[in-house]
C-alpha cells in the first residue's frame, strides 16, 4: 500500500536530489553540491509541514473524485503544482507588480536569482493579500457551513454554523477583514495593490465554488469529466494559495531558483501522495475531526499571510507550519478520544 500511494513521490525526490547535487556539482565542486543537497531536503521537509493540512483538506475533495482524475491529480497536477504553482506563477505575480515583461522576469530568476528575490519580496504584499483572503474563505465556508452535522468545537462552531445561514455572510466577512487590514495595517502606497490582489483572490475562490456548485444537481453521471475538471481546478488554486507562502520563504534559505524549486517539488509530490494516502485509507471518516483541524490550520495561515501585508510583521516559516500541523495532532487526539467515548457508551449498552 505504501508503495503504491508513495512510490511516485519517492521517484521524483531522488530525480530531485540528483538534479540538486548535479546542479551544486557543476557550479563548484563537491562541497558545493552536498550544500545544496542538504537544502533542498530542508526545503521539502519545510513544504510538507507547511501544507500538511493542504493534504487533508484535499482529501476531503479528491474523495468525490473518480479513479481517473485522481491520477490526473497526482501525475499531471505536479507538474503544474512544481512548474505552475512553484516557478512560473511567482514570476508572473513578479512581472505584473513589478511592471516588467514575463520574459525579462523569467531570466532574472534564472540567471540573477538575488535580483529575482528582491522583486518576489516588494510583490510580498500581493501575495499575501490574494493567497490569504483565498485562505480565509476556504476556512469561513467550512467552519461556517450550516450543513456541516459534526462540530470539533461544539459550542463555538454551532454559533459559526448558525451565522453562516445567511448568504454570502462568509465573502462579506472576507472583504471586511481585507479592508480593515489594508487601511490600518498596509503602507498608504501599497493599499490599492492589496486590495486588488484580495479581491482577485476573494472573486476567485465565488468564482470557483459557483462552477462546483453546477456539478451537485442531478445527472452527475454524465457531468462527471466536468465535475472533475472543476474540483482539479480548485484543487490548483488551492495549492497555489499555500505554496506562495513556501516560495517565499524559500528565498529565506537560499536564493538559487533550481534548488528552491528541486525542495518544493520533493514536498509537493509528497502532499499529493499524502492526499491519496488519506483518501484511500479512510482517513477522514477514522478521524472525525481531522478536517476541523485542517480547516482551523488554514485559518490561522490565512490570518498570518494576511498580517503579513505590513512588511513590519513576519512570522517564521516553521511557526507557520507548526501551527498547522498541532491543530493536525490535536483534532486526530479529540477523534481518538471520542471514538472511545463511543465504543465504551456501546459495550455498556450492550
Amino acid at each position: 500500500m505504501i508503495q503504491r500511494e508513495f512510490g511516485f513521490a519517492f521517484g521524483v525526490t531522488v530525480i530531485a536530489l540528483i538534479l540538486a547535487a548535479w546542479y551544486g556539482y557543476s557550479n563548484g565542486g563537491i562541497a558545493v553540491a552536498l550544500n545544496f543537497l542538504l537544502i533542498a531536503v530542508v526545503l521539502g521537509v519545510m513544504e510538507i509541514s507547511l501544507s500538511f493540512d493542504n493534504a487533508v483538506v484535499n482529501a476531503s475533495v479528491l474523495k468525490n473524485m473518480s479513479e481517473k482524475w485522481q491520477r490526473r491529480f497526482l501525475i499531471w497536477g505536479i507538474l503544474i503544482a512544481v512548474v505552475g504553482m512553484r516557478l512560473l506563477f511567482p514570476i508572473a505575480i513578479v512581472a505584473i507588480t513589478a511592471g516588467l515583461g514575463f520574459g525579462e522576469v523569467t531570466r532574472l530568476a534564472l540567471n540573477d536569482a538575488p535580483r529575482y528575490a528582491e522583486y518576489l519580496e516588494q510583490s510580498e504584499v500581493a501575495i499575501s493579500a490574494f493567497g490569504g483572503t483565498f485562505l480565509l474563505m476556504v476556512a469561513l465556508n467550512y467552519l461556517m457551513d450550516p450543513d456541516k452535522d459534526e462540530h470539533w468545537l461544539a459550542g463555538f462552531e454551532r454559533r459559526l454554523a448558525g451565522i453562516g445561514k445567511l448568504d454570502t455572510i462568509q465573502a462579506i466577512i472576507a472583504g471586511v477583514v481585507l479592508l480593515l487590514l489594508t487601511k490600518f495595517a498596509v503602507a498608504p502606497a501599497e493599499q490599492l495593490t492589496a486590495l486588488t490582489a484580495g479581491f482577485v483572490g476573494l472573486l476567485l475562490y465565488l468564482a470557483m465554488n459557483a462552477v462546483g456548485n453546477l456539478f451537485d444537481a442531478d445527472n452527475m453521471a454524465a457531468k462527471a469529466g466536468a465535475a472533475g475538471f472543476a474540483a482539479f481546478m480548485y484543487l490548483e488554486v488551492l495549492d497555489a494559495s499555500f505554496s506562495l507562502d513556501g516560495v517565499i520563504g524559500a528565498f529565506a534559505v537560499t536564493k538559487e531558483v533550481v534548488i528552491i524549486s528541486a525542495g518544493l517539488a520533493i514536498g509537493a509530490v509528497f502532499v499529493r501522495s499524502l492526499t491519496l494516502f488519506l483518501v484511500h485509507q479512510g482517513t477522514l471518516t477514522q478521524y472525525r475531526y481531522l478536517e476541523h483541524g485542517a480547516h482551523y490550520g488554514i485559518l490561522a495561515l490565512a490570518i498570518i499571510m494576511l498580517l503579513s501585508m505590513n512588511r513590519n510583521i513576519h512570522v517564521p516559516e516553521l511557526v507557520t507550519g507548526l501551527i498547522g500541523v498541532g491543530f493536525i495532532i490535536l483534532s486526530i487526539w479529540s477523534s481518538v478520544r471520542a471514538n472511545r467515548r463511543e465504543a465504551l457508551q456501546e459495550s455498556s449498552r450492550a
